[in-house]
């Protein structure tokens, strides 16, 4: 008998038995693969044989069964997904053919197919591996790329998950792939024949790293430790050398000889600088100076290659797929990817799959460069039999750098029988359950696993090896969740070790067991039936703690022992196998997963079980944990492996019954008899123990007994329910107790047996028990645990006899522990025996008391806690540290560093929030405050949330959190959200619960809203148009009173007919009547091709492209419809001359406008770009327009090099000037070389003198010239100054050079010459001696040219054959350019000197010198480099006007030597450039009194247009004088759409007779399209570059026609696009997503003109400059308050405007959102009559809260109802819903203690804690600072309320001769005496323990 229960005690069951069959093989079967077998088969036969011998022979037997067998394998892992609330699944790669199958699937989902992939050629391994990709920023962590990789027999395809493929091309033939944590390692084939007679000194490298699909391949370098060699570093080139499995963490290598049958264990990492030094030098092992090997070697290893590949070798047919990667070589690989093309190119294979012989080309890539004379290099063999001593001649080439190190750690000792010895089938690392780890290596040749135990040292690369054990095992696997592996003996029998230590053998039902074969008795377990959990089977499987001694059969037997039962079992097996051959048995085992594993059956099948877990229940596996924690490592191995084997019995118990298992185990283990306790005893009757008693209970009779009534009267439940009915409850428990007393009385003192393993160490296990009942304790959802594991700390805190635990567990559960009266006696001799360590105090560790004392200012001591075990305890009481005692340093370090160890186990018990007496004292001293003045509590509170996140904490845990814990955490929290730091995590955004805050640091965009079109148009015609994209919801927010957005619209669409209205008068004949609607129509056609430019402005970066769709590009629509009969009319009809290429420009225009829709932030790549490109020629224009748009907004650089190389070549001059234009605005102020070499060529100034001439047209060298300013913008750049500064007065050439539109080209050298020096002034540091501002004021008021001095003078030397200047400056030409330098150059300098070289002529004579175009230029420079002086009123203005005007103008009487023409023009003029510059100086300000000024000179333009004094000044240029302030108020009020000066462009809009042209339109529109910029979302700013890009784009002398650039390219006119920033905040319900409005308080910093100010506004509104900004506040009360403080830096913000500038805000409770209820009377808050009317709705209450409501039948309804309305209505309106279950549980602890119904004083501890913390000093001094005039989260009402209840009823139950009194005196109690009110008295009024009173004197009189 004692054998079967031996066998069964030591067997497991294991579960989820269930047929395995890989995924793939079955979605494989409907693959359409058929095709690829075709084409295998076509493959000639020669191809797959070699004249080699034995080499070939293998090749071609290989290649033959791969024909007739499809080979097929498999890995399964462990799933990781990054949503952690994912269940744990399996992964499988499944390969089989050409087709790689990776799929998913877990218990609960059926497997489906991730990804599949098919190759050309089969597939040889297939396997997952991640690759580092490093990052630019050093203290970044490189990003993992997850990958499969697939290898062919010529490369790997790595797919990445994200989505990204890339080839590898496979220098040699790979024999095997190994993942690591750096990436891959690939092992090199060798030839094995040729091994033998080589030279042994001159090998190959063997082992290669690719360290990303990218990189190069390099050999790795070895560290090997031997004793003679002093650790030389080497190429990894031993042939004998094979890799038998690598590792992530630790990364090591495992390798082994195939000469010494040695296994090597190696620690792989990446290569230091030293060693790469070494190995490149390569002292010791080369003594050529060639390469990097002798050139010998190359012939050896390429004497049995016979034949080079024929061109229709498979390799080649490879090669034309990736054409992309070819090199210069036709036979060999190379990869353009590669960061640097180096000699790796050359790698290659250069001879068939089939051949075995390495390759030609491997040693090319050692010992030559492939650009070889030779074509193919096959030259170098001189016959296929060319012998070792033939040499070969190889030139120098740069060597590969290699980049990890593999460092020998461990080796095997050589073994005797060395020739029996094989390599390692199976490698794989294990731990056992106290965490020692092994390195575990099959030898199947001995049927032995070898098992290496290894050590993590402090360094991470270094492991230390310590011993081998040997495990008898014909195959072994993994289970990593359990600690486990499961081992198949030789016999067939399953085992179960940890470590090295066997568990038990594993019995799967269904299977018949080799150990089983012949028992009858037994067999029946695999029926199902019986697979049902009865008592009956586990009172077999725990009979042995008391039917054996406990020493012998129960512990585990150590390997080497082999008992005597098992060997006569497996002779028996043996022995009947010959007849058992059809039952099929174990064979293998693989694919191990967690606790999963496959069992492969002798007849082919497979089966996929689990092992069972060590525990299931929560409680449980922490007991263990803390059981492990404390226990030498043998004893607890011993332990758990006793409480496995128990647990996991076959038919073992179900889950609740597991703590009753545990406990009776644990006891057991102890040494107590279970039996004999009464408690335990109970726990038998649901688990027994006795082998005598098993067989009674396990069939239960009908009628019952009387042990069934037994168990009822002394169960838990019938002790329950006695206590909660208070009547008769002590007659009943009297009774029930006596009845036991007497029971008990007869028998015996219980002793403990000394010999119990666990006896000695009952003091520690005790501890850290109850170290982790105090953990428990802090968890709402763990504490039942708590009271089931407080009966086992009782009994033996009263078997230690330790008085005041005993104490402490009474008070914590007065009903339950009163009920247990046994104690065992343990002798002093055996008290001797136990180890008594000293962390175990008589003072028991309490953390509520620790808190309580923490609260109330005492000093503390440490509080003891187990590493990760007590981790709750060690967060809170920290949080108390640093939180309520203000210790800032508690948090600071690492716990470890300021925590003290006890001395008697130094590595066991760590003792937390170590306070030095000195840091203590002035803390609790007498002192008012006990806050550290350097810490306030603000500050406080933000370090605890913040440290709290850090440490993982969420809310989730601190619902879990006890209320009275809680609270003060809850308190730092609340502060928190009530003030927040804008840019917090988005973790600690979380914890506060401001979901706004959450949102915002998620970067979420706000949702879209659908565009809300006029009703007219319909969606064909939406797209058209081109300005739909704009958000509505936040224009109707912005605009809400009017239609503004669409009249603009209206105005600028330019994609249908215009109306052309023409009265037919009776005398006009039709042909004429024809002519005239067409004469009319290009009137009108010059204002449509003009709107455009409009466009672009209003709809800028409004639109996210799809990327599989073109951009709609709205058409250019230059027809018309004539009324009534709504005929056509064109312009194509050939009535009337049309100007040729007259769109040319316009639809350039449309292009942009178009491509400046693409918002910065969308995803736009190269091939897009390309594949936008227009099928038809005459779009090419607008195309050109679309790439300067992509610059523009950033997207440019993304376009291919070589993209942009094809585009150029074209030719065409729009796309070149297009390109060149928006290139160089995406590489602003880059200095970026290659646009420099781009541009240069465009330039001839930039060529030198001596190169050819390219036939550069003129538009296009203005184009590069300014190109060149924008990529050199503020650099101050030498060389491009002193060039651009001669360009501007680049004289004409001979042979017509130069002659046309120098205009513009002077002009844009000078924009450019302003831009390469913007703002620098006088500091232009090295060119001094240009005399930039001198020359520059010659350009602009002329006289004598100087000689050329630079590289150029070559080219200027003969004269112009046309144009006759002289030898003086042609100042009409330099003088535009020259002026704006200057203005640039000194931009805001306030330089008085240059400005005053700036100033209007105040004389008649100078006046008639000077074009007066050209004074609104100097007018406008020299405001704006007197940048602060510039003021926005008309006397300012005017004030720039010189006196001889001023007093002229508009006097009657003018003396006959004045020209008032020149006067009249002069004057306006000025006070346009003025009314530009007051523009300029307050562009997107929207200043009022800007525009005021600005709109009175506007209309008085526009006056004077329609009078007579017109004729004076002459209606052209009052036009341009009213378009230029025109476009200084659209500066002023850009994005703002102001309606006044919507009224005046539309005005101008509808005039196109007379003087109006093309250029006015245009300037027209574009203040129309600044006016509402990106839709409202963007203005202008006033930064240098802004303002360098406005000078550019509002050049005050606009184009004539639609073709003319002669003064200006039309192109720069976009270029005001740089000058946009989006300042629009836009705030966002955070529930809804929908835009909103808010009130915003706006502080602007202190400046000269006014003091710090703050402005109230209502969002959405445009921010003013971010720079004159301190603080932008979020206001209440609508909304949570936010504030963004601006003197940490504009980033933040910047980052919200950016992103649609969107700012989320969330609505507080009870409050409406402005638009339904914009005066807040509405509100639920307001003072109002019915104040609990229907409009609760507007709470926004979780039904979650009021749940809660639903709590124990109440007293009295009404009452209650008034009380939890008061509750909900102040939760609410106070914005924390959270504090809500704290009033109930507080409200329902004191009517529990009301109803003295109170049996375990939970609930009075946190109520206590509660008290303690509104009492607390650091509450009080916060009131007392009056910090927001905000106490503690609790209503002030309420909680005194609840104190003076529970004080009432606790001082009635006072009253009378009390027991109180006989407990304080010291007196033996009984047990009635001992009731639940006296245990809630003393923990509320924290009353210490009687061992503790009788040492304190106790004074006052007796009771």
């Amino acid at each position: 008998m004692s054998n079967v229960y031996e066998e069964r005690a030591t067997m497991i069951a294991a579960g989820e038995l269930q047929s395995f069959g890989p995924f793939g093989r079955e979605h494989c079967k409907n693959h359409p693969n058929a095709v690829n077998l075709q084409l295998r088969q076509l493959q000639p036969a020669s191809e797959l044989w070699s004249s080699d011998g034995a080499a070939g022979l293998v090749g071609s037997l290989q290649e033959v069964t791969l024909q007739e067998k499809k080979r097929e394998c498999w890995l399964l892992r462990k799933g990781s997904s990054v949503d952690s609330d994912e269940m744990e699944y399996d992964e499988e790669l499944y390969a089989a053919g050409n087709m790689v199958i990776w799929s998913k699937g877990s218990k609960s989902q059926a497997s489906h197919v991730y990804k599949a992939f098919t190759v050309d050629s089969p597939v040889q391994q297939a396997l997952w591996c991640n690759f580092g990709i490093p990052q630019k920023k050093k203290d970044e962590k490189e990003i993992l790329e997850k990958t499969v990789c697939i290898v062919q027999s010529s490369c790997v395809n790595v797919h990445s998950v994200t989505g990204k493929d890339f080839i590898s091309p496979l220098p040699f033939q790979v024999s095997n792939l190994w993942p690591t944590k750096f990436g891959l390692l690939l092992e090199r084939k060798n030839s094995a024949p040729d091994a033998s007679q080589s030279p042994p000194r001159e090998p190959l490298p063997t082992v290669f790293s690719m360290l990303h699909p990218l990189d190069e391949i390099a050999p790795v370098v070895c560290r090997p430790t031997g004793l003679f060699e002093a650790a030389r570093v080497q190429y990894v080139s031993d042939s004998t050398m094979k890799i038998v499995f690598s590792n992530c963490e630790p990364s090591i290598v495992m390798t082994y000889d195939t000469v010494q049958c040695i296994h090597s264990v190696w620690a792989l990492r990446k290569v230091t600088p030293d060693e790469q030094s070494t190995v490149l030098k390569c002292p010791e092992q080369v003594d050529t100076p060639q390469g990097l090997m002798p050139p010998s070697f190359l012939t050896t290893h390429l004497r049995n290659v016979s034949r080079m590949d024929s061109p229709g070798s498979p390799f080649h047919c490879h090669a034309l797929h990736n054409q992309n990667r070819m090199t210069s070589s036709p036979g060999l690989h190379s990869r353009t990817h590669s960061p640097s093309i180096s000699s790796m190119a050359a790698l290659s294979r250069s001879h068939s799959p089939g051949m075995a012989a390495p390759s030609f080309s491997v040693a090319a890539r050692f010992n030559m460069s492939y650009h070889s004379s030779s074509p193919r290099g096959h030259s170098f063999l001189p016959s296929p039999n060319s012998t070792a001593n033939e040499s070969v001649l190889v030139p120098e080439m740069e060597p590969i750098v290699p980049d990890l190190c593999i460092e020998q750690l461990w080796s095997e000792t050589a073994s005797s029988h060395r020739e029996m010895s094989c390599q390692a089938s199976k490698v794989f690392i294990t731990s056992d359950l106290c965490e020692n780890k092994y390195l575990c290596f099959l030898v199947e040749s001995h049927q032995q696993l070898r098992c290496v135990k290894f050590i993590e040292s402090n360094n991470p690369s270094q492991l230390i090896f310590a011993s081998v054990a040997t495990i008898p095992a014909k195959d072994a696997a993994p289970l990593q969740d359990i600690d486990a592996m499961l081992v198949l003996e030789a016999n067939g029998s399953l085992v179960l070790y940890t470590g090295v230590t066997r568990v038990s053998k594993v019995f799967v039902p269904g299977l018949l067991s080799p150990t089983f074969s012949l028992s009858n008795h037994v067999t029946h377990l695999s029926t199902p039936m019986d697979s049902v959990s009865t008592p009956a089977k586990l009172s077999s499987s725990l009979s042995l703690l008391h039917s054996l001694p406990v020493g012998q059969v129960a512990m585990p037997s150590p390997v080497s022992e082999l008992r005597g039962s098992t060997k006569h079992h497996e002779t028996s097996w043996l022995g009947d196998y010959t007849f058992q051959q059809s039952v099929p048995y174990i064979h293998a085992l693989r694919d191990p997963v967690s606790s999963r594993v496959t069992l492969e059956l002798s007849n082919g099948t497979m089966l996929r079980i689990t092992i069972p877990e060590i525990a299931t229940s929560e409680m449980v596996r922490k007991c263990l944990q803390a059981v492990r924690f404390i226990l030498p490592k043998e004893t607890a191995m011993k332990v758990l492996i006793k409480w496995y084997n128990i647990y996991n019995a076959p038919g073992g118990p179900s889950a609740h019954l597991e703590w009753n298992l545990f406990v009776t185990c644990f006891m057991t283990l102890m040494g107590y008899n279970t039996e004999r306790l009464g408690w335990t005893r109970n726990l038998h009757f649901e688990v027994p123990l006795s082998p005598v008693i098993a067989p009674k209970k396990a069939r239960p009779s009908d009628t019952g007994s009387d042990e069934d009534w037994d168990y009822m009267w002394c169960s838990d439940y019938h002790r329950q329910v006695v206590f909660r009915h208070a009547c008769g409850a002590v007659s009943l428990e009297s009774t029930d107790t006596s009845g036991c007393e007497e029971s008990l009385s007869s028998t015996p003192a219980l002793h403990l047996d000394p010999s119990a393993p666990l006896f000695p160490h009952i003091p520690a296990l005790f501890y850290v028990l109850h170290l982790l009942y105090e953990e428990l304790k802090l968890d709402e959802l763990q504490r039942s645990g708590g009271r089931s594991l407080v009966g086992l700390l009782q009994q033996l805190a009263r078997d230690l006899q330790l008085e005041e635990y005993i104490d402490l567990y009474w008070r914590d559960y007065p009903s339950f522990i009163t009920t247990f009266k046994e104690s065992c006696i343990i002798d002093q001799a055996q008290m001797e025996q136990m180890q008594r360590p000293s962390f175990l105090r008589a003072e028991p560790p309490c953390v509520f008391s620790w808190l309580s004392s923490c609260l109330r200012g005492e000093e503390v001591a440490p509080f003891p806690y187990l590493p990760g075990i007590c981790e709750r305890t060690k967060l809170l009481v920290l949080s108390y540290a640093l939180y309520i005692i203000g210790d800032d340093n508690a948090t600071s370090v690492d716990v470890n560093s300021n925590s003290y160890k006890l001395d008697s186990c130094p590595n066991i018990l760590t003792m937390i929030f170590q306070l030095e007496t000195e840091k203590c004292n002035p803390c609790f001293s007498s002192r008012p405050s006990c806050m550290k003045p350097d810490a306030p509590n603000e500050s406080l509170a933000v370090k605890l949330v913040v440290w709290l996140t850090s440490e993982g904490f969420t809310l989730k845990d601190l619902e879990s959190v006890p209320f009275g814990v809680a609270l003060p955490i809850r308190d730092a929290i609340y502060q928190c959200r009530e003030q927040p730091c804008s840019d917090w995590s988005e973790d600690v955004c979380l914890l506060i619960g401001r979901q706004d805050l959450t949102k915002q640091a998620h970067k979420v965009t706000v949702a879209k809203g659908k565009a809300v079109s006029a009703p007219a148009t319909t969606e064909a015609e939406e797209e058209e148009v081109g300005m739909t994209d704009l958000n509505q919801d936040v224009i109707s927010l912005i605009w809400s009173q009017d239609l503004r957005v669409h009249e603009a619209r209206r105005l600028l669409q330019s994609s249908r007919p215009v109306r052309v209205s023409v009265v037919h008068l009776p005398e006009v004949s039709d042909h004429e009547y024809i002519e005239e609607k067409e004469n009319k129509l290009l009137q009108l056609c010059q204002r449509t091709m003009a709107l455009p430019v409009g466009r672009g402005l209003f709809t800028l970066f409004s639109y996210h492209p799809v990327p599989t769709e073109p951009l709609p590009v709205p058409k250019l629509n230059l027809t018309g419809r004539a009324p009534p009969q709504n005929t056509m009319v064109d312009l194509n009809s050939g009535n009337i001359d049309v100007p040729p290429n007259m769109t040319s420009w316009s639809s350039f225009h449309n292009g942009v406008a178009a491509g400046l829709k693409i918002a910065p932030a969308s995803q736009v790549d190269s091939a897009w770009i390309a594949y936008n490109k227009p099928k038809s020629p005459e779009l090419a224009n607008e195309y050109a327009g679309f790439l300067m748009a992509l610059g523009l907004n950033g997207h440019l650089t993304k376009l291919a090099t070589l993209n942009i190389h094809d585009y150029l070549t074209k030719g065409h001059e729009m796309t070149s000037i297009g390109l060149l234009l928006g290139v160089s605005a995406a590489k602003l102020s880059t200095m970026d070389m290659s646009i420099t070499r781009l541009l240069s060529i465009h330039i001839p100034a930039l060529l030198p003198p001596t190169s050819t001439e390219l036939d550069v047209p003129h538009n296009v060298q203005v184009a590069a010239v300014v190109g060149i300013g924008l990529v050199y913008q503020g650099t101050g750049h030498r060389h491009n100054a002193e060039v651009l500064l001669a360009e501007i007065g680049r004289p004409p050439g001979p042979e017509m050079e130069y002659c046309t539109d120098r205009e513009s080209y002077s002009l844009a050298a000078g924009l450019a010459l302003g831009m390469v020096c913007l703002g620098h002034g006088s500091n232009l540091i090295g060119m001094s001696d240009l005399n930039v501002p001198e020359q520059l004021y010659q350009y602009m008021v002329g006289g004598h040219r100087r000689t050329h001095a630079g590289i150029n003078r070559e080219k200027h030397k003969s004269p112009s054959y046309q144009i006759k200047e002289g030898d003086t400056i042609n100042v009409d030409v330099t003088c535009p350019g020259a002026t704006l330098a200057l203005a640039m150059i000194y931009l805001k300098t306030n330089n008085r000197s240059i400005a005053d070289w700036l100033k209007a002529p105040d004389t008649m004579f100078l006046l008639d010198f000077i074009k007066p175009e050209f004074l609104l230029l100097r007018t406008l420079a020299r405001c704006i480099i007197m940048w602060d002086d510039i003021l926005p009123n008309s006397e300012w203005v005017s004030s720039n006007v010189p006196q001889i005007i001023q007093e002229n103008i508009g006097n009657p009487v003018v003396s006959e030597d004045l020209n008032m023409e020149t006067l009249a023009q002069a004057h306006d003029y000025i006070i346009a450039g003025a009314c530009m510059a007051v523009g300029f100086r307050f562009a997107g300000s929207a200043n009022s009194d800007a525009f005021d000024c600005l709109y009175k000179f506007a209309r008085s333009f526009m006056q004077c247009l329609t009078s007579a004094t017109a004729t004076v000044t002459g209606h052209y240029n009052l036009q341009t004088c009213l378009s230029m302030v025109l476009l200084a108020l659209s500066m002023v009020m850009a994005g703002s759409g102001n309606l006044k000066v919507l009224q005046l462009c539309r005005f101008l809009h509808k005039r196109t007779s007379g003087e109006m042209n093309y250029g006015f339109h245009m300037a027209h529109h574009m203040a129309l399209g600044l006016l509402f910029l990106g839709g409202g979302r963007y203005t202008l700013s006033t930064s240098n570059s802004a303002i360098a890009a406005l000078l550019c784009a509002l050049y005050p002398h606009f184009p004539a026609h639609s073709t003319d650039n002669r003064y200006h390219l039309q192109a720069l006119r976009h270029l005001g696009v740089l000058a946009a920033e989006p300042r629009l905040l836009v705030p966002v319900d955070v529930d809804t997503l929908k835009p909103c409005y808010a009130l915003l308080d706006v502080t602007y910093k202190e400046t000269p003109w006014y003091e710090e100010t703050t402005v109230e506004l209502m969002a959405p509104t445009m921010l003013p400059e971010l720079q004159l900004l301190k603080k932008v506040k979020v206001k209440g009360p609508r909304y949570w308050e936010l504030s963004i403080d601006m003197s940490k830096g504009t980033q933040h913000l910047e980052s919200i405007l950016s992103r649609d500038g969107v700012l989320y805000v969330k609505l507080r409770a009870g409050q409406l959102p402005y638009k339904d209820d914009p005066r807040g009377w509405k509100s639920l808050l307001a003072p109002n009559v019915n104040n609990r009317n229907s409009e609760v709705r507007t709470f926004k209450v979780q039904t979650s809260w009021l749940s809660t409501a639903h709590v124990s039948p109440l007293v009295n309804k009404r009452d209650t109802l008034a009380l939890f309305s008061a509750i909900l209505y102040e939760c609410v309106t106070q914005e924390n819903p959270e504090m809500l279950p704290t009033y109930i549980a507080i409200d329902q602890a004191v009517r529990t203690l009301e109803q003295t119904e109170m049996c375990e004083t939970f609930a009075l501890w946190q109520m206590r804690l509660v008290l303690e913390l509104c009492e607390s000093r650091v509450l009080q001094h916060r009131l007392r600072e009056g910090a927001q005039g905000r106490g503690l989260l609790l209503s002030s009402e309420f909680l005194p309320v609840m104190k003076n209840s529970a004080d009432g009823t606790l001082d009635r139950w006072l009253t009378g001769d009390h027991v109180l009194k006989s407990y304080m005196s010291g007196q033996s109690l009984t047990e009635d005496m001992l009731s639940n009110m006296l245990a809630c008295f003393l923990v509320y009024h924290s009353i210490p323990c009687l061992s503790k009173l009788s040492s304190t004197h106790l004074e006052g009189k007796q009771l």
